[in-house]
């Protein structure tokens, strides 16, 4: 880990305070520097000592020999082109994005001289802003690597160790296939999320607002996926939307042979699908990647 002991975090949101507050504790050696565009971001990340604040990215990776943007995906290309001139001889630059392919080719486009190794720790909550972060933000959960034409061995090598220090388990994939695989994953179901939410909120008026005040737990988890950050989500749309939109026309497609089985009395249909939708939650608990715990390990505290 000593080719990383300089760290540059641009952009001191969820995922960049957590990163501040991981490699601060499992990195006790090494130096944090970070900047965000947001005066008050930077203001309060100054005020929670998550790193030694600047007030330019250019001063923030003079001398770091790891730089990673942590900011949303429509934004990366500006974060880029902000510390391209700035950046030392041989600096490795990553980022965070949930979109890769395309981010990767704005990186390694304005970012040459630098040795960028795209990432994506799988990792977050509804929640953003500094004091949103926590130190085990990643820990047992995937960060994905997905190295491109300008990405080499040591730097790989070197980036894996550093999220592995963070507590992450690290994978390294295709860029194309990262977006496809995400898109399944990730985006559609917060685009699901965002429609349903959005049909609740107009049925409003016609319910007299039972739609909220009966909300079930199935609609309550949607509601907190739905309140994500917007400006993240337009943009991880924009950017991944080949496999995005390749994704909702098979949705599509699926939720029109259930829409058939629900008219036609299929029952067996029905239950074929749920049983298999049950052996992946299943899968999902016995990877680590969620609690088995009822609700969700929802506390239910009475008042």
């Amino acid at each position: 880990m000593d080719e990383l002991n300089t760290v540059a975090i641009i952009g001191l949101g969820l995922i960049g305070s957590s990163i501040a507050r991981a490699a601060g504790a499992a990195l006790p050696g090494s130096s944090l520097t970070g900047f965000d565009s947001d005066e008050a971001v930077r203001r309060r990340a100054a005020e929670l000592g998550l790193v030694a604040v600047v007030d330019s990215a250019a001063d923030a990776v003079r001398d770091a020999n790891l730089v990673i943007l942590c900011v949303p995906v429509g934004a990366m290309t500006a974060a880029a082109e902000s510390i391209a001139p700035h950046l030392r001889p041989g600096a490795i630059v990553s980022d965070v994005g949930s979109s890769k392919a395309s981010v990767a080719a704005e990186l390694e486009r304005v970012l040459s001289v630098a040795r960028v190794v795209p990432a994506h720790p799988v990792a977050g909550t509804e929640q953003s802003g500094p004091d949103a972060g926590f130190a085990s933000l990643f820990r047992g959960r995937w960060c994905i690597l997905t190295p491109g034409e300008t990405s080499d061995g040591p730097a790989l090598l070197a980036l894996r160790a550093f999220w592995q220090a963070l507590g992450a388990r690290v994978e390294v994939m295709d860029a194309h296939h990262h977006d496809l695989v995400l898109a399944v994953t990730s985006h559609v179901p917060h685009l699901i999320a965002y429609t349903i939410v959005g049909t609740a909120s107009d049925l409003e008026a016609v319910t007299e607002g039972e739609v909220i005040k009966y909300s079930a737990g199935g609609f309550r988890d949607f509601t907190r996926i739905a309140a994500s950050s917007p400006v993240m989500w337009r943009d991880i749309f924009l950017a991944n939307k080949d496999a995005v939109l390749d994704t909702l026309q098979r949705f599509g497609e699926d939720l029109s042979l259930l829409q058939r089985a629900i008219r036609n009395d299929d029952g067996e249909t029905l239950l074929d699908l749920f049983t298999r939708t049950s052996a992946i939650r299943r899968g999902i608990v016995e990877m680590g990647q969620d609690t088995a715990a009822a609700d969700f390990g929802r506390t239910h505290e009475q008042g």
